[in-house]
């Protein structure tokens, strides 16, 4: 077996596309084992960012044979570490993977003007990482772990179930352009001071919250979106936002639902429900096979919601997060 004195770690910018397509495509390979996920959109959108030679990161060598790879993203202050990935090939992928974590957090940890460390690496069971990110230093801040659920939802056609009624001051609408701002206003004051704004400090500003609905509605990291599966509940008088679902294609016959939040004077109403069961049913009429999403394990009464829709777990992951400027949160 290869003892971690034996993988160098190399700068990524030192390498192309050709040199790690194959390590990518292997682990686009097992994005759709483990969740039924197609990364190949993402796969090739990250080789052309190795080709320029701007993504800060490394790879992992074993005897001068590629095995491993992270990368970084930096948005101000914060750095979001995108990706890591250890060969299922190589004998000791976990050392690989921790030779690789300690080397990028290391970088991230010296570099002054960053404030806070995001990860959420959704290949890697709950608590395998956690040696990794240990604080070893004792001046330096810890690691916060949040454990999240990739849940389930398998689709047949005869799964269709009525659609409750809609509430008579409320009015449900398709996805359109309009609801982009109006959008990332609710997603703001749904999540304040909520454990996800912890998770993701996106949702704690509205410049944040258009950034995530740019990522989810215009890039394909986080699939293809389908406004035709996404819906939203607004007030019939004052035709403000209450309650929003996003969902996008992630593989032909699977959709991940990206968003879902409702505001916070409405909660009580039964609306998360209600726009899962839209969802739902539209998806269906789609020839869809399944329906998958994320949640925070410690939101009691999303996993509830979940389950009662028939949702199970197929993978338990883990959120974590290093801010030097911790905020309140709650519960919810």
């Amino acid at each position: 077996m290869t003892s971690p004195q034996q993988i160098e770690i190399l700068d990524l910018r030192h390498f192309n596309a050709k040199q790690l397509r194959q390590l990518l495509e292997q682990e686009a390979d097992l994005w759709f084992r483990r969740l039924r996920w197609d990364y190949r959109s993402s796969t090739e959108l990250l080789l052309q960012y190795l080709d320029s030679r701007i993504l800060p990161g490394f790879v992992a060598l074993d005897r001068g044979r590629v095995c491993g790879y992270t990368f970084c993203v930096y948005e101000g202050h914060k750095a979001v570490i995108g990706d890591l990935y250890a060969s299922a090939e190589h004998p000791a992928p976990l050392d690989v993977s921790h030779s690789l974590a300690h080397h990028i957090l290391e970088t991230l940890n010296s570099s002054p003007d960053i404030e806070r460390i995001e990860a959420q690496l959704l290949l890697f069971d709950s608590g395998i990482l956690a040696p990794a990110f240990a604080n070893l230093n004792p001046n330096r801040p810890a690691f916060s772990a949040f454990p999240r659920l990739f849940l389930e939802r398998k689709l047949t056609p005869n799964t269709a179930t009525p659609l409750p009624p809609v509430p008579v001051d409320l009015e449900l609408c398709g996805w359109n352009a309009s609801f982009y701002q109006p959008s990332a206003e609710l997603i703001q004051r749904a999540y304040q001071g909520h454990i996800d704004s912890t998770i993701n400090d996106q949702y704690r500003s509205l410049a944040g919250s258009l950034r995530f609905l740019h990522n989810v509605v215009r890039f394909p990291g986080c699939g293809t979106f389908d406004p035709q599966s996404s819906w939203v509940l607004r007030d019939r008088k004052t035709r403000a936002l209450v309650a929003v679902i996003l969902c996008s294609r992630v593989a032909p016959e699977v959709a991940h639902v990206t968003q879902l939040c409702v505001a916070p004077s409405y909660r009580g109403r039964r609306l998360g429900g209600l726009l899962l069961n839209v969802c739902m049913a539209r998806i269906t009429q789609h020839r869809y096979a399944a329906l998958t999403l994320t949640v925070t394990e410690a939101n009691t009464a999303a996993t509830r919601l979940y389950a009662a829709a028939g949702f199970t777990t197929r993978h338990r992951f883990d959120a974590l997060v290093l801010d030097k400027k911790p905020h309140r949160l709650r519960l919810v």
